[in-house]
């Protein structure tokens, strides 16, 4: 099965569902120097636009931009930095509805999607948390957290080595971000906006499941 990642970033939802079976191809902005698939640079948004491009894929990811719904935004926003990110929910679900395609989006808690369910890296035995909502048109099952075996998370947000006022810790080096969030191949910038490809494989095998 071929599975297409919108807003693909540095990959870490695209490995995990090449790790649960699919061909994966992605499409972002960026230079997409670290992508480890197939991957055509170009916006999502017109990408979407092309039915006969869209129509080659059974199954479609997207991870619009969420920085406007994350809970690091008040961080940003006391270590003086801002964010020229938009909110693209709504055209991109837009489009995924009108492809007619099974698909998923993905994006942090606090955003707008509907009826989705959360992932947690502590069920996947990961250091980070990185609680995720993901949206769907297919039955999806949630994971459960399981922070008490976990532990203190590492966090991969904000800056490398920093402490979180009343809060807590970045990770010290890259080298345990990339552990922490199971993505050895991406720089710091990429890893804050990744997904845990843990994620991934377990929707992508819910989704081979669903289509036997």
């Amino acid at each position: 099965m071929k599975l297409l990642d919108l807003f693909c970033g540095v990959g870490g939802a695209s490995v995990g569902y090449f790790q649960a079976g699919f061909e994966v191809h992605g499409v972002d902005l960026k230079h997409g120097k670290r992508y480890p698939f197939t991957y055509l640079r170009a916006d999502v948004l017109d990408v979407l636009k092309d039915k006969e491009f869209i129509q080659q894929f059974d199954v479609i990811h997207a991870s619009p931009p969420c920085q406007t719904h994350s809970i690091t935004q008040h961080l940003r926003n006391a270590q003086g930095k801002t964010t020229s990110k938009v909110d693209l929910i709504p055209q991109t679900r837009a489009a995924l509805i009108a492809s007619g395609k099974p698909y998923i989006i993905e994006n942090v808690v606090g955003s707008p999607l509907i009826d989705p369910i959360q992932l947690c890296g502590s069920s996947f035995g990961l250091h980070v948390r990185r609680h995720r909502l993901f949206e769907s048109n297919m039955k999806l099952q949630s994971s459960k957290c399981n922070h008490k075996a976990q532990g203190r998370p590492v966090g991969v947000y904000g800056s490398l080595n920093d402490e979180i006022p009343n809060g807590g810790k970045t990770a010290k080096t890259i080298g345990e971000a990339r552990i922490a969030m199971g993505i050895d191949w991406a720089i710091w910038t990429e890893l804050v906006e990744a997904i845990p490809p843990a994620f991934t494989k377990y929707l992508g095998q819910q989704l081979i499941r669903l289509a036997v």
